[in-house]
């Protein structure tokens, strides 16, 4: 890795740059840190955008502290949301943290990380000790998160507890003495009381290193709410599938944020027209690769081929006219009835060319001309039919 792609590939702000500069020139080994809060079971390619720049800077000799966040998970990181989430229990929390694990050591050095959790200084914080943490931040301050500000001015739900978020994550950085924190770009006011709460307790404050957003399925920010996301574990022909499904418009994002080939590599490469296509087969070929190794990724890339002419070890049936996706799933024999689809959809049980498709009523017509499929259930059951142009009196 190019040391000077450290500032600036996936990169969308840093805090405070100049000062960051000198501490890297005085060739000290630094404490870079990146805190999880277990609230689920799956790490998305948005999830690892992160997770790669902290890999960067192990690469280069620095001290990667990684932060369970076993207590801010049970409040949930009230960022960006219009609602107060259910706390999680301990149970829960040492159950995903535990899948979490395993995805995030795909990425980073397990060696070359220290992993601690916030139990560690928390579990003895008496409720003077809490007083004492939360007097270093004034009210104006927490209350300048945008989150904040907007909920109470729209009279949306905003917990008082959730008002401790931002200082528990703060406290982590006294905690473990941090350098450098890395964080998402929503992250930002969080990983800035860091710095306010490390300046309260005498402490140089940390500098902030924020990533660049990876876009999901549908055009927005990869998030588990939205079911837009390509999860590190998904099955590789899924993952293929997904990226292949992309627009074009993404490539540039997904190769910069979501890969470590060269940047000056990737400028070479073709970005519209015919022949991105074979870029998106490159780009897909290499994240299959990264997370389930070259002969999966070969095998993901001969069963789209397959796919794309035709070729199933699926169902496949011929679309009559047929007004709704749903019928496409009840005629393969994978629904009782058309209310069983129709919960399928619902559900997010249905994905149509890798996307998770919850509008049952869509006209298979209205897809577009080729092969599509639809992927059903847990099980994957599989269901491919083919547009080949305007309703006839049969397609195939």
């Amino acid at each position: 890795m190019d040391s000077r792609e450290l500032l600036t590939r996936g990169i969308a702000e840093v805090v405070d740059r100049a000062h960051l500069g000198q501490h890297l020139s005085r060739g000290r080994p630094l404490r870079v840190k990146f805190g999880i809060d277990p609230t689920g079971a799956q790490l998305h390619l948005g999830h690892a955008v992160p997770l790669r720049v902290l890999r960067r800077w192990q690469d280069l000799g620095h001290v990667a502290v990684l932060i369970i966040g076993d207590y801010t998970a049970s409040i949930g990181d009230p960022s960006g949301r219009t609602e107060t989430r259910p706390p999680l229990s301990d149970a829960a929390i040492k159950k995903n943290y535990a899948t979490y694990e395993r995805q995030a050591f795909k990425i980073i050095d397990q060696k070359r990380t220290e992993v601690r959790w916030q139990s560690e200084w928390f579990k003895k914080f008496s409720l003077k000790d809490l007083i004492g943490q939360a007097a270093q931040l004034s009210v104006g301050w927490i209350l300048s998160h945008e989150t904040f500000r907007d909920r109470a001015k729209n009279r949306q739900p905003l917990a008082f507890h959730e008002l401790f978020y931002p200082l528990l994550q703060a406290y982590d950085s006294v905690a473990v003495k941090a350098d450098v924190e890395v964080g998402g770009l929503d992250q930002k006011f969080n990983l800035l009381t860091g710095r306010e709460l490390m300046r309260a307790h005498g402490l140089p404050p940390q500098d902030v290193v924020l990533t660049k957003y990876l876009i999901g399925t549908d055009g927005q920010k990869m998030g588990k709410s939205l079911n837009n996301f390509i999860a590190l574990e998904e099955e590789p022909f899924e993952m293929f599938g997904k990226i292949m499904s992309l627009p074009d418009t993404v490539l540039r994002d997904y190769f910069e944020l979501a890969t470590d080939v060269a940047l000056a590599d990737f400028e070479k490469m073709h970005w519209s027209g015919a022949e991105a296509r074979n870029t998106k087969m490159f780009l897909a070929r290499k994240i299959v690769e990264e997370y389930h190794g070259v002969e999966k990724s070969n095998e993901a890339m001969r069963k789209w081929e397959d796919f794309r002419e035709g070729k199933t070890d699926g169902r496949t049936v011929e679309v009559k006219f047929w007004k709704a996706l749903r019928d496409v799933v009840v005629n393969a024999g994978y629904a009782r009835s058309n209310s069983d689809a129709q919960r399928l959809f619902e559900q997010g049980a249905v994905y149509l060319d890798g996307k998770i498709e919850k509008d049952w009523r869509k006209n298979p017509w209205d897809v577009g001309l080729g092969w599509h499929q639809l992927v059903i259930g847990k099980k994957k059951r599989t269901v491919k039919f083919l547009i080949q142009a305007l309703p006839k009196k049969k397609t195939i």
